[in-house]
């Protein structure tokens, strides 16, 4: 009879821990989708000269393999955005894109972004494809970039 209760509270935790999470998630998930933007809304907001600042945050291989980038956008690695969010200003809005399938540089920036309350921060859904499959223009990207930022700890062997 214990063990039977035992069982019986362990499945109730498990289901209970079970809702929790995808409670959570779909909570993750809206939040998310209330933070992105299509490419129509954005290029009819570029052409209002609505005052967006465009952030590509494509690694370095996927820039490489598509060296082009959507007008006025700059170019910001990930990782630089991950640890110094400041280069996102707090007080305008802002978009970020990438070519990750299911967007997830630009959602890795998000949440980030959201974490230090940067809340006027959005990823552009389905990123430079998006922007390119409705005939937007794009432009060559002619900067220099890194392939990779060296470790500051060095390596044995």
């Amino acid at each position: 009879m214990l063990w039977a209760l035992i069982v019986v509270g362990v499945a109730a935790v498990a289901i209970a821990l079970v809702i929790a999470l995808r409670v959570k998630q779909r909570r993750n998930q809206s939040q998310m989708e209330e933070h992105s933007i299509t490419a129509e809304e954005l290029y009819t907001l570029l052409a209002s000269n609505g005052e967006v600042l465009l952030f590509d945050v494509r690694q370095p291989l996927d820039l490489l393999a598509y060296p082009e980038i959507i007008p006025k956008a700059q170019r910001i690695a990930p990782n630089e955005v991950l640890q110094r969010p400041s280069l996102i200003p707090k007080e305008k809005d802002a978009v970020v894109y990438c070519t990750c399938p299911d967007d997830k540089t630009s959602r890795i920036v998000l949440r980030r972004a959201l974490a230090l309350k940067l809340f006027r921060v959005k990823f552009l859904k389905g990123g430079l494809a998006a922007w390119k499959a409705n005939g937007y223009p794009v432009e060559s990207y002619k900067e220099v970039f890194h392939l990779y930022t060296p470790s500051l700890t060095p390596r044995s062997g």
